[in-house]
């Protein structure tokens, strides 16, 4: 049985959770402590598994795979059903940069190591660290709103009537923003999206809280 380590709260790790369950896909889940005593993700344990000590990696018979989306297109290609990609290659392609745009340009400036070092080695208080938070998350779904609305006004998902890559990784970026507080009354879309996911099972048994490491 494949292994997969992550972190209750991790986005990363959120999304391959909600792709395991859609697909049914039954994991050892091994819980990666990224905040206490200093982080197991620094420790030479776990680096022996990801050099980058960062969580999700997903062990298949011994071999590991990291990064997030590398784990969304092995699962998707190793396990067809239900798709994560459309048939379309143009919808395909509009897909993935619907998930770029969340992984690449949104995620990177907001993840643990990032908000770490700006308290840390950059000084900056509690109240501008939510401010850089805010900020990148209100540009990157402005975007993403938009998106939408010239492409999906009624569709239940993002990309139609099933719930695909792109729900994956919009649902975990939309509960981190809910987290740190960022006003959602100007995405509409988006919220309706998020309401539709959270109505099926792989997505609300995957929410953070609901892991065993939850703290």
């Amino acid at each position: 049985m494949m292994k997969l380590y992550g972190y209750w709260r991790s986005t990363a790790a959120y999304r391959v959770r909600i792709a395991l369950a859609l697909k049914n896909i039954a994991v050892i889940d091994i819980p990666v402590q990224l905040v206490k005593e200093g982080g197991e993700q620094h420790q030479q344990l776990y680096r022996s598994i990801n050099p980058q000590g960062l969580v999700p990696a997903l062990d298949i018979g011994g071999s590991i795979i990291t990064q997030s989306m590398a784990i969304l297109e092995y699962l998707d290609e190793q396990y067809p059903e239900p798709p994560l990609l459309s048939e379309d290659p143009v919808l395909r392609a509009q897909i993935r940069a619907f998930c770029q745009s969340i992984v690449c340009d949104i995620h990177p400036l907001n993840n643990l190591r990032v908000l770490q070092f700006l308290q840390g080695s950059m000084a900056v208080n509690e109240e501008q660290k939510m401010d850089w938070y805010q900020h990148w998350v209100k540009t990157g779904f402005e975007a993403l709103e938009a998106v939408i609305d010239q492409t999906n006004r009624v569709q239940p998902y993002c990309f139609g009537e099933l719930p695909s890559m792109a729900d994956i990784c919009l649902i975990p970026q939309i509960y981190n923003a809910n987290r740190f507080d960022c006003a959602m009354d100007n995405y509409p879309n988006l919220q309706r999206i998020n309401h539709n996911c959270l109505q099926l099972e792989a997505f609300e048994s995957t929410l953070p809280e609901n892991q065993q490491d939850a703290s």
